[in-house]
């Protein structure tokens, strides 16, 4: 059973108080990796000794007892800079000096006294929903069988698995919240402009969001509230009574969803309903045309490899560069403009909108990156295509778990959208649905 003490907010406030040594805690997080990490993949680094200078360092520090996350054990996603570290972004490809500085993310994270533990696994310049590298398959927790999602699929394992009790996260075209939903765990992609970005060459177009995966949706508004250096985020206030739509239809017409998953984000509406809600079923205008975003998905991982020798990359991965560098003319900022006026529209009834995270249970897990980029791509639109339109758009969404596939094993999870500044609403109606259906903070590893 999970130590009820493993969170962000418990061990700050033990380090705080001087109950707990920041040591202990990154050491207990350290035995929990050496324990778990072997047979799921999480990890492809940990920076055991660097982190325990760490903690000596912030047990140290003259402000210990102001630190928002004193002493916490966090992991990183190895798609930003860590100082010391090469930034592998999964790929062989990638640039082998280690980065001489944190990015901006990082640092608030260690100015707040957290400790990095380790960097955790990604695909191949974090283009997949499902985390594999050359090297590595990284596991479901709750099904090793399956995927752990994608492209932070090592940090929801970190978290997951209990290893780590937050996880830096950054989401593309979904890549917190998939995983979040494969792994049973809560991830936040904030709006555009909130946490400093700084992803790859222009964080493809603007999609592109860091944001915190945790276990309670306290640790990740905890966690969201350092990276965006905005404190109020760290209270989950009551949200008062809000207009909720509810709204299973697949964005693909050829994409069927599963009917657990698309039970889900029913009942959430009914939990919500019975906590005073307004909640209504509606359907979500999506774009008819779809090359906005498969242009940006393409050509923004084209931009990111450009520097890169290209016989190093994975054949699904030059298959996608390839598509980029022909779509990249088809990209342009009156798409996101005709998007972000179909949703206003949408909301100008609602504010917020819950939908199934995914639409189906993970795929399986292999090496994907042996398969080739039709495969891939297939693979990936099929179980996840309700998380992309909210980074086209660059409004926040979240991922909530509800619940456990019957046929898996794995959790199921329901998004909560809201328009651009919504980030703490979308923490406080995620907080309702955790105090009315608790899950399971972490699998039965």
């Amino acid at each position: 059973m999970m130590d009820p003490d493993f969170t962000a907010a418990s061990i700050a406030a033990r380090v705080r108080s001087g109950d707990l040594a920041p040591l202990d805690a990154v050491d207990d997080a350290l035995a929990r990796i050496a324990a778990n990490d072997p047979r799921l993949g999480a990890f492809v680094a940990v920076r055991a000794e660097q982190a325990r200078e760490e903690a000596a360092a912030v047990a140290d520090r003259r402000d210990l007892a102001t630190l928002p996350l004193a002493g916490v054990p966090i992991a990183v996603k190895d798609n930003v800079p860590v100082a010391g570290h090469r930034l592998g972004n999964g790929s062989k490809a990638s640039p082998v000096e280690p980065a001489t500085a944190d990015h901006p993310v990082v640092a608030r994270l260690r100015a707040a006294g957290a400790v990095v533990v380790g960097l955790t696994a990604v695909p191949e310049l974090c283009v997949w929903g499902a985390t594999d590298t050359a090297d590595a398959v990284t596991r479901n927790p709750w099904n090793p069988g399956v995927t752990s999602g994608g492209s932070s699929g090592g940090s929801a394992v970190a978290v997951a698995s209990g290893m780590v009790p937050v996880a830096h996260g950054a989401d593309g075209m979904g890549s917190i919240r998939i995983p979040s939903a494969a792994c049973g765990v809560f991830g936040i992609k904030p709006g555009r402009g909130v946490v400093p970005a700084e992803l790859g060459v222009d964080s493809w177009f603007g999609m592109s969001e860091n944001g915190p995966m945790a276990t309670t949706v306290a640790d990740a508004a905890l966690m969201l509230s350092v990276m965006a250096d905005r404190p109020e985020l760290a209270v989950t206030a009551d949200p008062g009574t809000l207009r909720i739509a509810v709204s299973v239809r697949s964005p693909l017409p050829t994409v069927r969803v599963d009917p657990h998953w698309r039970a889900a984000a029913e009942r959430a509406g009914v939990v919500l309903g019975g906590l005073g809600h307004h909640v209504a079923t509606a359907a979500i205008p999506y774009p008819s045309n779809p090359l906005p975003l498969l242009a940006r998905w393409t050509a923004g991982t084209a931009a990111d490899a450009a520097e890169l020798n290209h016989t190093l990359l994975q054949r699904r991965t030059r298959g996608h560069v390839a598509a980029g560098k022909a779509l990249r003319r088809w990209v342009t900022p009156g798409q996101v403009d005709h998007v972000e006026q179909l949703l206003r529209g949408f909301f100008a009834d609602h504010d917020v909108v819950i939908t199934p995270t995914l639409a189906s249970p993970p795929i399986t897990a292999h090496r994907w990156s042996d398969r080739s980029w039709p495969s891939n791509l297939v693979a990936n639109i099929r179980y996840a295509p309700f998380p992309s339109l909210w980074n086209l758009a660059g409004w926040p969404a979240a991922s909530v778990p509800l619940g456990i596939h019957p046929g898996t094993g794995t959790p199921v999870g329901v998004q909560i959208a809201a328009p651009p500044g919504g980030e703490g609403r979308i923490l406080s109606v995620a907080a309702q649905l955790e105090s009315v259906l608790p899950w399971q903070r972490v699998a039965p590893v």
